[in-house]
């Protein structure tokens, strides 16, 4: 069988990883990969938001199966695209798409169908945002509405933080479109947990829980990233935790797309925080999550290509989907400046000493031969053991062995109280 991974990131070299370990996978492309990748799949020069160029490939190279992994792609359309085209296509559709892409829509979703979440108001005027938050006051939460690669959010512990950012959004563009509008929410208090599930529109079957460090700095300091890295299984999400999420977060999320005529079709991201009154759903995204696919794929005991399917054909019911025993942590090393203005094109060194952990190339390209840097998360180094205490020992004796010029790192990674 042949697959087309569609994106160039971490979390796509962790799925391509997954998906060549299949014995009915023979052939592995990726759009547009990256240094990494390209070991283990054919690299197309395709950028993953081309969905002319994507289904032009895909109508000439005739991929049994095309993966579409990032957000962007998933929000514009591509599987409806490459459906229309009669191409079998892995993720959710464009009008499902939308519970990540609009986050008005899903606080609105939850509203609707009673699915605990924080208090929240929706604004596409600066002013009004602004005399919300100095009824609220703060600590209070900003979200840009749209697609913001991650960084959107501002957890404000001041008004003035909150005003600031609802002005960069709203009046300053600083993500585009995308800040247009913005949702302000209640600050919520407790531990965070990421749990993914695949879905066929009507069945969803949990991944092992995970925890992800957005701050860019030791002990959740500095702005948010893409995540700095992450670790599974969560310390905090215990069995009847686990239970709960399912009778009242899970199961009525899934329900909830269906009964709207958007019925969920691939991986769904739950961002929860476990606060004092219960699991609450902080954000949903509509695919993968990153980094925490690189540490919860390689518990992955049974063979993902397989799942796709049975997600595609509304047969997920049918599959026993089996996950290691072990605990994982995943490391990322970033460029210096990241997330804001970082140099690329740095050469990559010491990779060929690692030999206890995994490296997914998250911005890596081939230059001249040589590994270089291409972008704001570089790598994340991934290391599964028994416990997590020993996987996150392994992850960081790995990480001191790669070299190249301003790397950042966390040193706290999987050390999370709270």
């Amino acid at each position: 069988m042949k697959v087309l991974v569609i994106g160039g990131g971490g979390r796509e070299h962790a799925v391509c990883m997954a998906l060549a370990k299949s014995t009915k996978v023979d052939k592995l492309w990726c759009a547009p990969g990256n240094g990494g990748i390209a070991s283990i799949a054919e690299c197309v020069d395709i950028k993953a938001t081309d969905i002319d160029g994507v289904v032009a490939f895909s109508k000439e190279n005739h991929p049994d199966l095309v993966v579409v992994t990032p957000d962007d792609p998933l929000a514009l359309g591509m599987v409806d695209a490459l459906e229309a085209e009669g191409i079998r296509a892995f993720g959710p559709r464009k009008n499902a798409a939308v519970i990540e892409g609009s986050k008005s829509f899903a606080k609105e979703l939850m509203k609707t169908y009673e699915i605990p979440t924080a208090e929240y108001a929706v604004f596409d005027r600066s002013e009004e945002a602004i005399s919300y938050i100095k009824k609220m006051g703060a600590p209070i939460v900003v979200k840009a509405d749209g697609l913001a690669l991650g960084k959107g959010v501002t957890v404000a512990m001041t008004e003035e933080e909150a005003i600031s950012a609802v002005r960069d959004a709203i009046d300053g563009g600083r993500f585009g479109g995308a800040g247009a509008r913005v949702v302000i929410e209640e600050f919520l208090t407790g531990p965070e947990v990421s749990v993914l599930a695949f879905v066929d529109g009507k069945n969803l079957s949990t991944m092992p829980s995970a925890q992800d460090h957005k701050r860019a700095f030791d002990n959740d300091r500095g702005p948010n990233t893409g995540g700095m890295g992450a670790f599974s299984p969560s310390r905090f999400y215990t069995e009847d935790i686990a239970a709960e999420c399912m009778k009242t977060i899970f199961q009525p999320t899934v329900a909830a797309m269906a009964q709207e005529g958007r019925p969920f079709c691939g991986v769904l991201y739950f961002g929860l925080m476990l606060t004092p009154r219960g699991p609450k759903v902080i954000e949903y995204n509509a695919r993968f999550g990153d980094p925490e696919t690189q540490a919860v794929l390689c518990r992955l005991d049974s063979d993902l290509f397989d799942i796709m399917n049975a997600v595609i054909d509304g047969k997920l019911d049918e599959m026993d989907i089996q996950w290691k025993d072990d605990a994982a942590c995943c490391v990322v090393m970033a460029s210096g400046g990241y997330p804001t203005a970082y140099e690329k094109g740095k050469e990559i060194t010491g990779l060929e000493d690692v030999k206890e952990s995994i490296v997914f190339h998250a911005g890596t390209a081939v230059k001249d031969g040589k590994i270089v840097t291409s972008g704001g998360r570089v790598l994340g180094i991934t290391a599964a053991a028994p416990t997590l205490d020993e996987a996150i020992q392994k992850a960081y004796a790995d990480v001191d062995k790669i070299h190249f010029d301003q790397a950042h790192f966390r040193h706290d990674i999987g050390i999370k109280k709270g």
